[in-house]
């Protein structure tokens, strides 16, 4: 029934396909379809061309181009031939032209299809090669379901699914105008309290959007590809990413903590590499915190906020290596610089920032102590304060901007944008392009803004923080939306020299160069295969299974008959021990016995 109504719908103009999904439901268009149905499985959407938009956004709004992260979409797996289904053979690309094969697919799948349904993953990448190709790539993804014989059957059931695929790709573009996403370090409502941004919002009081570029900062990113930025999403630790690629990573209105590996890495990324630092804050303050606290009828529990609007203590961990760090107000108001205006809602305030840097100040209400709504503070006459809020700073070879607010970049609740104050830190941070308002010298710090280490915000001790981050009590891995040479391992920058280390439960496969490379399991993350040393013996290389180390190719094949191998000899040698001891015992048993019977 779904196949019929998913196929016999009519597209919208103007909505995207994740507003309209199949469209307009045509139950005439359907009911032929029922018509002469015959039991077979499908792909939903059965085309994806990232050429149609708006349909397809935000795919169609920025192109595929070589060193980029994975493009991934997931794809509807609809078996109408039972209950239960399976994939029957790994899915395949098939490019139409000569072109197709600059185009390299990942997939991943569902294990087992059921009830009826089941997702293809795609993993899209193109190659090195593709790096100055400009044009159109079309083929068509493969994959054949198989499910149990139904009721009078003797053969189990098989299709062929088809997804046609249209893609546009350009030649890579400048790293001055790459922006990395940090997509990795929020954590998102649920499984946790994360409170709202705003502290003005009353109605909502749960940060439940999503913070993506596709959710409430749409428009955002909307903006930056107009400006003609090219945005990438990172779901994976700092450390899997070459920051040799981008112009800028931004990070804002994170929640998470931070490895300690990603915060040696992005201090060599920034001072060594020359890469960009963008970050907007949130405010955070445990009082404020305490006072958010609520019962709530669903659950029957008491809900306590697990952080602020960001995870401030987290952040300043990040920025210590460069000297910044932000503080506990929560600082509300209205400012301009150079004619353009803006709103501070709800933002936290700069209390430390290095010599010769670039720090604004405002003034501004704090409700940090009151825990009252703006309205309510101008109303009550209250006096208003200079606060840092918005910082510029050249580091090393790169370049770093903080700023104390993101509501004014989230579509959710935002009064009034700041899109040409991002810009503006854009320019800087990619193309040290220096504005003359931001970099006039009434700005500059003559001396060091410094906040004793006793009075920066502190974590929360009444918080289990493991049961909602991505980093605390977790292994540091690069997920399958990270670069494919870094699937299951730590990262670029934490290779033992030729070889990747595997994490605990990520197995080994081939990743592989060639055309069509698939991936069976859904749950697995999976790194490329390494180079084999020279000089390993064979006994050091199975024995090294025992110590979780990583395998060849060839080695990894013999391991699924050896390391079992020699499990069974032991075992047989060991029964037959047991079992000539217990012989000997009978037999010196009935010996004894038969002497004291000739007694």
């Amino acid at each position: 029934m779904k196949q019929a109504l998913v196929e016999g719908a009519a597209k919208l103009v103007g909505p995207n396909m994740y507003e309209q999904g199949a469209g307009r439901v045509d139950l005439l268009e359907s009911f032929e379809i029922l018509k002469s149905y015959q039991p077979r499985a499908s792909i939903f959407p059965s085309i994806l061309d990232y050429t149609n938009c708006p349909y397809t956004w935000p795919f169609c709004r920025q192109a595929l181009y070589s060193g980029a992260m994975p493009v991934i979409f997931n794809a509807t797996i609809l078996n109408g031939m039972g209950v239960i289904g399976y994939v029957q053979s790994p899915p395949t690309w098939h490019p139409s032209t000569e072109e197709g094969n600059l185009l390299r697919i990942h997939f991943t799948f569902s294990e087992v299809i059921w009830p009826w349904t089941g997702y293809l993953a795609l993993h899209m990448q193109i190659k090195e090669e593709g790096a100055h190709f400009s044009g159109v790539i079309e083929g068509n993804v493969t994959v054949r379901i198989f499910s149990p014989p139904a009721q009078g059957e003797k053969t189990a059931r098989t299709s062929t699914c088809v997804l046609q695929l249209k893609l546009n790709v350009v030649p890579t573009p400048p790293r001055s105008k790459r922006i990395l996403w940090d997509q990795f370090h929020s954590i998102k409502y649920p499984p946790g309290y994360i409170p709202r941004d705003s502290l003005d919002v009353r109605n909502d009081i749960l940060d439940w959007h999503g913070d993506h570029l596709h959710t409430n900062f749409h428009s955002m990113f909307n903006m930056l590809r107009d400006a003609g930025y090219y945005v990438e999403t990172l779901g994976s630790p700092f450390t899997c990413f070459d920051a040799s690629h981008y112009g800028t990573l931004l990070l804002v209105d994170l929640e998470d903590e931070y490895f300690q590996e990603e915060i040696e890495k992005l201090r060599d990324d920034v001072i060594n590499t020359g890469l960009g630092l963008a970050v907007f804050a949130e405010w955070y303050n445990v009082d404020t915190m305490v006072k958010m606290r609520f019962f709530d009828d669903n659950t029957r529990s008491w809900w306590t906020p697990v952080t602020g609007g960001a995870n401030i203590p987290a952040l300043n961990d990040l920025l210590e290596p460069f000297g910044i760090a932000f503080g506990d107000k929560i600082l509300n108001g209205d400012f301009s610089i150079d004619g353009e205006h803006s709103r501070y809602a709800s933002g936290t305030d700069i209390v430390r920032f290095p010599r010769d840097g670039y720090i604004h100040s405002f003034p501004f209400l704090d409700s940090s102590e009151s825990g009252a709504t703006q309205n309510v503070l101008l109303n009550s006459g209250m006096n208003k304060a200079d606060s840092p809020i918005l910082g510029l700073l050249d580091a090393g070879e790169g370049r770093i901007a903080v700023y104390g607010d993101s509501n004014c970049l989230d579509s959710s609740h935002m009064v009034t944008n700041c899109y040409w104050l991002l810009r503006k830190i854009l320019d800087f941070t990619g193309s040290n392009i220096k504005d003359p308002v931001l970099f006039s010298e009434s700005a500059k710090q003559d001396v060091p803004l410094y906040e004793d280490d006793n009075r920066l915000p502190s974590r929360r001790t009444d918080v289990n923080y493991t049961l909602y981050s991505a980093v605390t009590g977790k292994d540091l891995i690069c997920r399958s939306d990270s670069r494919f040479e870094v699937w299951g391992t730590k990262g670029y920058n934490l290779h033992v020299r030729g070889r990747n280390k595997i994490m605990p439960g990520h197995h080994v496969i081939d990743l592989g160069r060639g055309l069509n490379s698939t991936f069976g399991s859904s749950r697995s993350r999976r790194p490329k295969f390494t180079k084999k040393r020279k000089g390993d013996s064979l006994g050091n290389r199975y024995f090294s299974l025992l110590y979780r180390d990583e395998l060849d190719v060839p080695e990894l094949v013999a391991s699924h008959w050896v390391v079992p191998a020699i499990v069974a000899v032991t075992g047989f040698v060991l029964i037959l021990s047991i079992w000539r001891i217990h012989h000997k015992r009978r037999r010196r048993r009935r010996s004894a016995s038969g002497r004291l019977a000739n007694l």
